[in-house]
C-alpha cells in the first residue's frame, strides 16, 4: 500500500511559502508581558485591601493612591518607550534595545515590592488589636446601645456620610426596622454556624465557643437567651449593622493609629516604597511591548499580539490563584506571603524569558523575513530608530549573529560563541535592504497637523468622530475603573464577605467575561462596532443601577455574593464589547503614518480617566455611602452613551444581511478580538 504524499506547499508567485507567525517564538516574548499582568493583577485587588487595614484611610484618600500608577503611566510609559527605541549602548549591542530594560526593571520591582507589605506589619498589627477590642464589646449593652442610637440620630438629620453606618433608606423604609429594633441588635461573636461549602452553600452546623449546638431553642446561661434568640440577633447584625461597624472600625484606626507620628511615619515610609515599586515596573512596560513588534512583521503582529494577551491572561490566572489562596488564611502575614509569591513568580518567568529568548538573533531574523518577503518594516514610521539601527546593521553587522548570504536569505548561522569578537560581512542584499529602510526612514510624510487641519467636510467629521470617541472611551473608563478600583473594599466592606469570597468572585467574573471576546467580534460585523458599543454601554448602566438597587448585606452571605457577582458580570460582558471595539474605532481613524500617534491619545484617554476617578468614587462612597458608588459609574456610562450617539464615523464595514462569514472573516474577526484586549 502506497505512502499518501504530503501536498506540495502553497508558493506565491516569487516561489516563497506563506509568511506564517512563530507561535513558539511569540508565546516566548509573551513571558515579559506575563510578568507585568502577574503584578498588576495582585496589585489593582491587594493594595485597596492592605491600605484598609493597615491605615483605615478614608476612600477618597485609597482613590488617589490608586490612581497613582495611571498618573505615572501617562508620563513614564513615552519616556521609556523613547528611551529603549534609542538604546545603542553596550547593554543594547549585546541583549537588545528592550531586554535590559525588562531585566532591570523586574529586578528592581521584585526586590522593593516585598517591602510594601513589611511596611506594614507594625500598623497591621496595632490595627489588628484595635479591631478585636472593638469586637469584643458587640454584644455589650453599654458599647452597643449608645453606638447605635447615635448613628441613627445622624441618619435621620442627613450629616454627610451618615448612611456609611446607618443606611435609613435600606433598615428603616425597605425593612421597617424602628430605632429601638436597631439599637438593640447585637452580636454574640461565640455563637457562630458553619456551612458545608465556603461557608455559604449546603447544610449548617451550630457551634457555641467551639462546641456543637443541637438544641437551638436551649437557653444558653452565660448570656440568658436560647442560641436560636443570638443566631437571629447574629443574622440582623450582619444584615443592618455589620457595614456600618466595618466603616466605625476602619475610621477608629484612621484616628487613632494613622494620625499618630508613628502612623504617619508608617504611612510615608510605605508610600515611598510603592511609589519606587510603581516607577521600577513602569520602566519596562513600554519596552516590554515593543518588544513584540520588533521581532514580528507587520502582516503578523495581529496574530502575535492575540499570543501576547494569552500571556498576559496567564499571568493574571496566576496572581488570582495566589491571593485567593492565602487570603482565605486569616494571618497577619497574609500580605507579605502574597506579595513575596507574586515576586517569586515574576522571577520566575523572567528566568524563562532570559533562557528562551535572544532578542539581537529575533530582530536579526525578523529583517531578515521582511527583506526576503519586501515587507518594508519602517516605512510606516513605527520605528523612530529605524536610520540608527539600519546603519548599525550595515556598519556593524551582529556580534553574535550574521545573516546567510544565500539569495534567499532563509538562514541565520550561529557564529561560534568562543569567537564573539568577529564580526561576518553581510550579505550584499542585506546591505542593499538596509540602505533601503534608511532611505524610507528619511522620507517626510504627511504632517499629523495638515489633517487636524483640514478644511473638508469629510475630514471634519472624521475629526468631530474621532474627539467624540475619546470622550465617550474617557467617560467609560471613568465609570468601570471607579468600581474595579474599589471592587476588594466594597465586596468586604459593604457586603460583609471575605477577601477570599471576594477574589473568587471578581475572578469568576473576568474569566467568565472573557469568553465574550469572540462572539463579540462576530456580532461588530454583523451589526458594526458602535452598535456594538452602546450595548456593551448598556448593559453596564443596566448592571451597576442593578447593584445599586438589589444589592444590600444579609444574614445570608450568599444572597448579596451571588447577586453582586451576577450583576458584575453582565457588566464584565459590556467591558469586553467596549474594550474589543472602541480601540478599533481610534485606529480606523488613523493614517498608516499616524497609528502610533492615535493609539497614544486612546491611551491618554483611558489612563487620564483610571488616574483621577478612584478618587472620585472614593469620596462619593465617602460622602453618601458605598452603594452610591455604582449609581456614580452608571451616569458615567450614560453619558459615554450620548457622545457615542453623536459618532458617525470609524465604524466596521456590516455584512450584508444574511451573508454568512467566510473562513477568512471568521479568523480576521478573532484576531481582532483577541489584539485589541
Amino acid at each position: 500500500m502506497k505512502k499518501k504524499e504530503k501536498a506540495a506547499p502553497i508558493l506565491d508567485e516569487k516561489g516563497r511559502p506563506p509568511l506564517k507567525l512563530n507561535y513558539p517564538q511569540t508565546f516566548k516574548v509573551g513571558f515579559a508581558f506575563a510578568i507585568i499582568m502577574l503584578f498588576w493583577t495582585a496589585y489593582d485587588f491587594v493594595v485597596p485591601l492592605l491600605l484598609e487595614q493597615a491605615y483605615g484611610l478614608p476612600s477618597w484618600a485609597r482613590g488617589i493612591i490608586m490612581g497613582l500608577d495611571n498618573l505615572l503611566a501617562l508620563f513614564m510609559l513615552p519616556l521609556f518607550g523613547k528611551l529603549s527605541d534609542n538604546a545603542h549602548g553596550k547593554l543594547a549591542k549585546k541583549f537588545g534595545r528592550r531586554t535590559p530594560f525588562i531585566v532591570i526593571g523586574t529586578l528592581c520591582a521584585v526586590v522593593l515590592m516585598v517591602f510594601v507589605p513589611v511596611a506594614t506589619l507594625k500598623q497591621q498589627a496595632k490595627a489588628e488589636q484595635y479591631t478585636a477590642s472593638i469586637e469584643a464589646q458587640l454584644a455589650d449593652d453599654s458599647f452597643m446601645s449608645p453606638l447605635l442610637s447615635e448613628w441613627w440620630d445622624k441618619a435621620e438629620a442627613k450629616e454627610s456620610g451618615s448612611a456609611n453606618y446607618c443606611d435609613l433608606t435600606y433598615i428603616r423604609d425597605q425593612n421597617h426596622l424602628t430605632k429601638e429594633d436597631f439599637v438593640s441588635i447585637r452580636y454574640y461573636g461565640d455563637m457562630t454556624s458553619k456551612k458545608a461549602v465556603l461557608n455559604m452553600l449546603g447544610d449548617t452546623t451550630y457551634y457555641y465557643k467551639g462546641e456543637v449546638v443541637s438544641d437551638l431553642s436551649a437557653k444558653c446561661e452565660e448570656t440568658g437567651k436560647t442560641y436560636q434568640e443570638m443566631l437571629d440577633s447574629n443574622a440582623s447584625y450582619k444584615k443592618y449593622v455589620a457595614s456600618g461597624m466595618n466603616n466605625y472600625i476602619s475610621n477608629g484606626i484612621h484616628e487613632n493609629y494613622t494620625k499618630t507620628k508613628e502612623g504617619i511615619q508608617s504611612l510615608a515610609i510605605y508610600m515611598v516604597i510603592l511609589l519606587l515599586v510603581l516607577i521600577a515596573m513602569a520602566t519596562f512596560r513600554s519596552p516590554a511591548v515593543a518588544l513584540m513588534p520588533d521581532v514580528t512583521p507587520k502582516p503578523l503582529r495581529s496574530q502575535a499580539n492575540a499570543i501576547i494577551n494569552l500571556c498576559g491572561g496567564i499571568g493574571g490566572a496566576i496572581a488570582f490563584l495566589i491571593y485567593t489562596v492565602v487570603l482565605f488564611g486569616q494571618r497577619l502575614e497574609n500580605y507579605v506571603i502574597i506579595f513575596g509569591s507574586v515576586a517569586a513568580g515574576m522571577l520566575l518567568l523572567l528566568a524563562g524569558f532570559i533562557a528562551l529568548v535572544n532578542e539581537r538573533k529575533l530582530v536579526a531574523k525578523c529583517q531578515e523575513i521582511c527583506k526576503e518577503y519586501e515587507i518594508d518594516d519602517f516605512a510606516e514610521g513605527e520605528n523612530p530608530d529605524a536610520e540608527k539601527f539600519a546603519e548599525e546593521l550595515i556598519s556593524e553587522g551582529d556580534a553574535n549573529y550574521a545573516l546567510d548570504s544565500k539569495p534567499s536569505g532563509d538562514a541565520i548561522e550561529t557564529i561560534d560563541a568562543n569567537a564573539e569578537e568577529k564580526k561576518e560581512e553581510l550579505a550584499p542584499e542585506t546591505v542593499e535592504f538596509a540602505k533601503e529602510v534608511v532611505a524610507n526612514s528619511k522620507k517626510k510624510h504627511a504632517s499629523p497637523k495638515e489633517w487636524w487641519g483640514a478644511k473638508s467636510d469629510l475630514e471634519k467629521g472624521r475629526l468631530k468622530s474621532f474627539i467624540l470617541i475619546l470622550a465617550s472611551i474617557f467617560m467609560w473608563f471613568m465609570g468601570y475603573n471607579a468600581v474595579s478600583s474599589n471592587l476588594s473594599i466594597y465586596t468586604t466592606k459593604a457586603l460583609n464577605l471575605s477577601a477570599g469570597i471576594a477574589s473568587i468572585i471578581s475572578g469568576v467574573s473576568m474569566g467568565i467575561s472573557a469568553i465574550a471576546f469572540i462572539p463579540v467580534g462576530y456580532m461588530a460585523a454583523k451589526i458594526g462596532r458602535r452598535k456594538s458599543i452602546m450595548i456593551g454601554f448598556g448593559m453596564a448602566v443596566v448592571s451597576f443601577v442593578l447593584i445599586f438597587v438589589a444589592v444590600a448585606p444579609n444574614d445570608n452571605a450568599a444572597i448579596p455574593a451571588v447577586l453582586f457577582a451576577l450583576f458584575y458580570l453582565i457588566a464584565g460582558f459590556g467591558l469586553i464589547i467596549a474594550n474589543v471595539n472602541t480601540f478599533p474605532m481610534v485606529t480606523e481613524l488613523s493614517t498608516a503614518e499616524t497609528v502610533g500617534q492615535y493609539t497614544g491619545y486612546y491611551y491618554v484617554a483611558t489612563m487620564s480617566a483610571q488616574a483621577i476617578t478612584p478618587a472620585i468614587g472614593g469620596a462619593i462612597m465617602d460622602a453618601g455611602g458605598n452603594k452610591f458608588l455604582f449609581l456614580y459609574s452608571a451616569i458615567c456610562i450614560v453619558i459615554a452613551i450620548v457622545l457615542m450617539l453623536f459618532v458617525k464615523h470609524g465604524d466596521s464595514v456590516i455584512t450584508a444581511k444574511g451573508r454568512k462569514l467566510t473562513k477568512e472573516e471568521k479568523k480576521q474577526i478573532r484576531l481582532e478580538s483577541l489584539d485589541a484586549d
